[in-house]
């Protein structure tokens, strides 16, 4: 990934006595040994959000080395009335938007690579005969394929508060969007992906 991840991963041990506020206080005097500290408790969630986002491999280490390249140089502009998470994934959201917006003027095809929704839709149940695990396979893919396929307003509301765990508020201050409009779009992404297993669930697949 970026070099300030790499090495940020050789780091062992003490993470938990590195307070979050001392270690951004730190990078604003470019300490950037603080701000691995910061890469290596945040690298992981940003990866996947961002994965998730672009579905795409390259790009995904593109943009996630992007956000923390970005949220180095731009520490000053962090004013702490948000949780740093908060600000490293409006950094990330931005700049996949970009991306995706980018691929579309260039004409691109955007890949689903296995993996992009992440979601453990086949239980670990070795009684399963291969009829059921074929029809938990199509499933998955229709999963991937309809968070791929949703728009850029849709997708991070989505993953922000599906798989982050974020209230309303929290992506709200994220994506600089009303919290209405936070709800309204939460409905609107998981009507379509209801939409997309439809013939997986409530007999749809007779």
């Amino acid at each position: 990934m970026s070099e300030i991840a790499a090495g940020a991963i050789i780091l062992t041990g003490g993470s938990d006595s590195h307070d979050e506020t001392h270690l951004i206080r730190r990078c604003l005097n470019q300490d950037t040994e603080a701000f691995r500290w910061l890469v290596l408790r945040y690298q992981s969630r940003v990866y996947n959000f961002v994965r998730r986002m672009v579905s795409n491999v390259d790009d995904a280490e593109d943009v996630t080395q992007e956000v923390f390249v970005k949220a180095f140089k731009n520490i000053r502009r962090y004013d702490g009335r948000a949780s740093f998470a908060t600000w490293l994934f409006k950094i990330a959201a931005n700049l996949c938007v970009d991306r995706a917006r980018s691929r579309k003027r260039r004409g691109d095809t955007i890949s689903l690579d296995v993996g992009v929704a992440q979601a453990t839709l086949v239980p670990a149940d070795t009684r399963w005969n291969p009829e059921q695990l074929a029809v938990a396979g199509e499933m998955r893919m229709a999963l991937e394929a309809a968070i791929g396929q949703m728009s850029e307003r849709l997708k991070p509301v989505l993953l922000l508060h599906d798989i982050e765990g974020m209230d309303y508020q929290e992506i709200a201050d994220t994506l600089s969007i009303p919290l209405g409009t936070v709800k309204s779009r939460l409905f609107l992404a998981r009507c379509h992906l209801q939409a997309a297993l439809a013939p997986f669930i409530g007999g749809g697949n007779e």
